[in-house]
């Protein structure tokens, strides 16, 4: 029996503690990594011995020589502060010198006022940008700070030094495109509530940083045009930019705001002027496409090699800097000009539903993928494996049906209401195990009660699919009891239909110990009914065999065409090439 059709993970690689450390001295924060000429990989990093915003924060940076499983100590870019330099970018010109942009506090200023007259001493998101190169890989850095000069805004001249102090940082690793280098950033209005009361996006762009051998002659453009930047759509937030260059020449970029939904913006002139604000969909121009749901947490776009797409996202709609946990990502296409985005998929989680999985960057080398990812206080990098790559990537095309782990597959009058089949022994899910449902069903009527599934024995403990609610916000809910514990999870209201077939997808992950459900080829995201669409059980519910069969659809008005069940979780992707595969396919 393989480990995939044990349903079992004996070490799966999603979990962020299988991951390879990079070195930090305790806080860390934004580990991005170039691969320099020689294939080594150099690690640029915001650390410092204390917590974050600490006065003794700095810049640093570190090699591995072998993709990231082990690394070489840490080098200062910057000396422990104060002053406090922080939020530190890497990008790579074309001899191989590697320049490290960051916030310096070059004033050494030890308080900040806010608007109501009080005082902050965190002073790590304000002073100046700078830069400093390394020509030997970041073994050694220039002992002299470059100036990069950033274009005043409206915001800047309203905070509360009237622009003198200027607030800002970044997150936005760099990109080339079409010659030039650009980052993003986002200026802060005031610090308040949530630290950053008010900020928007701005873009810096050197047309000569790439080849120019005298850093003290690079040239510095800020952009977009005007005296306002990318704001949100409503709030007051709109920070952490990041780019990727499309095909046909345009900027896409993304950003959080604080109204549970990230926000992106396209740029047709090389980032003088941008659309939106508009949060962003997984379909654009699509009147009923869903919004990408994400709370005020890093959200980043990469782009691959092959011209193909990755977000990163928290599939959640708060409104705070928690909800971190898990990461999902959806892969991204091209279509005309936009990009079109996959149903979401889990790339890393914490056993700890409070971790805030986070900051991560993107490496591809010698056909692999990689991603690096901080919780603030352990860096860690992870190889990702391609066939989940492969899924979001092909996801809009996919349409066939998943067979590994495949244990029972019953359709047509083996699905007769009343009948029993054998259900195959289900993994442990307290031992990272899982399984999904996969059926095609009928209803007849949107009402509570109608049982789909029932594996309960004479005690209850078991499994049990069945209606929930009435009428409108009728779902469909699966319940766990192992005897001690029980666990259950619901699709969202106003996706379930009568009087055709739909295809239900009911995923139990014992990873990250997540119900999820994925109707009609969407995954259930909450939809306007609640901030997310995915549920966790407790860690030490296990076995749920209960009667050791399934009776059949002993209680539906409607009718039960199909029933597939797997000894393993099915990813989003796998659920999507289900549906558009047909039921009426074996």
């Amino acid at each position: 029996m393989t480990q995939a059709e044990a349903g079992v993970s004996r070490q799966d690689w999603r979990n962020i503690a299988t991951g390879s450390e990079i070195p930090r001295e305790g806080y860390c924060d934004q580990p991005y990594v170039v691969v320099n000429d020689d294939g080594s990989w150099l690690c640029v990093l915001t650390t410092g011995p204390g917590l974050e915003g600490d006065s003794r924060q700095h810049v640093v940076s570190t090699i591995s020589r072998d993709q990231g499983r082990t690394w070489l100590p840490l080098v200062d870019i910057e000396p422990h502060g104060p002053p406090e330099a922080s939020w530190v970018m890497p990008v790579k010109g074309a001899s191989g010198r590697v320049y490290a942009i960051y916030v310096h506090n070059s004033d050494n200023r030890r308080e900040v006022r806010q608007p109501d007259g009080t005082v902050i001493t965190r002073v790590d998101t304000l002073g100046h940008y700078v830069c400093k190169y390394s020509d030997d890989g970041g073994r050694t850095w220039s002992r002299e700070r470059y100036e990069i000069p950033v274009r005043e805004f409206q915001i800047d001249r309203e905070n509360v030094y009237g622009g003198q102090v200027r607030f800002f940082w970044g997150v936005g690793k760099p990109i080339v495109h079409d010659g030039a280098v650009y980052f993003g950033a986002a200026k802060v209005g005031n610090f308040g509530e949530g630290f950053m009361a008010a900020s928007e996006g701005f873009f810096m762009r050197s047309d000569n940083l790439l080849t120019e051998p005298d850093a003290a002659k690079i040239r510095w453009e800020t952009l977009p045009d005007g005296d306002v930047g990318l704001r949100a759509p409503l709030g007051p937030v709109a920070d952490e930019h990041n780019l990727v260059a499309l095909s046909d020449g345009s900027l896409y970029c993304t950003y959080r705001t604080v109204e549970g939904y990230l926000c992106h913006a396209y740029s047709r002139d090389g980032g003088h002027t941008w659309d939106g604000p508009q949060y962003a969909t997984h379909a654009p121009g699509d009147p009923m496409s869903r919004r990408i749901k994400h709370p005020r947490a890093a959200n980043f776009v990469r782009k691959f090699s092959n011209g193909k797409y990755l977000l990163w996202c928290h599939n959640h709609g708060g409104r705070w800097y928690h909800y971190r946990n898990p990461g999902w990502v959806c892969g991204g296409v091209e279509r005309n000009g936009t990009l079109h985005w996959s149903e979401p998929e889990i790339l890393l989680y914490d056993d700890d539903p409070e971790a805030r999985i986070s900051y991560p960057d993107f490496i591809e080398h010698g056909g692999r993928y990689f991603i690096t990812e901080t919780q603030k206080s352990i860096a860690r990098v992870h190889e990702i494996d391609v066939a989940l790559l492969e899924g979001v990537w092909r996801q809009g095309d996919l349409r066939e049906i998943a067979r590994d782990g495949l244990a029972l597959s019953v359709r047509g009058a083996q699905c007769a209401s009343g009948r029993r089949v054998a259900l195959p022994a289900l993994p442990d899910l307290s031992q990272g195990g899982g399984f999904t449902l996969d059926l095609w069903v009928e209803l007849g009527r949107r009402e509570g009660g109608q049982v789909l599934l029932d594996g309960r024995d004479a005690q209850g403990h078991g499994i049990v699919l069945e209606t929930a609610g009435t009428l409108n916000n009728c779902t469909l809910q699966l319940m766990l009891d192992d005897g001690r514990y029980q666990g259950s999870w619901d699709c969202d209201p106003w996706v379930l239909a009568t009087g055709r077939p739909q295809h239900v997808v009911a995923v139990v992950d014992g990873g990250p110990r997540i119900i999820s459900f994925v109707v009609d080829g969407r995954f259930c995201d909450g939809g306007m009914a609640r901030q997310y669409g995915w549920g966790r059980f407790h860690r030490r519910l296990s076995h749920v065999n209960g009667a050791g069969e399934l009776t059949l659809a002993p209680a539906l008005d409607g009718r039960l065409h199909s029933l597939r069940l797997y000894r393993r979780y099915l990813r989003t992707s796998e659920a999507v090439g289900n549906w558009r595969a047909g039921w009426r396919e074996t």
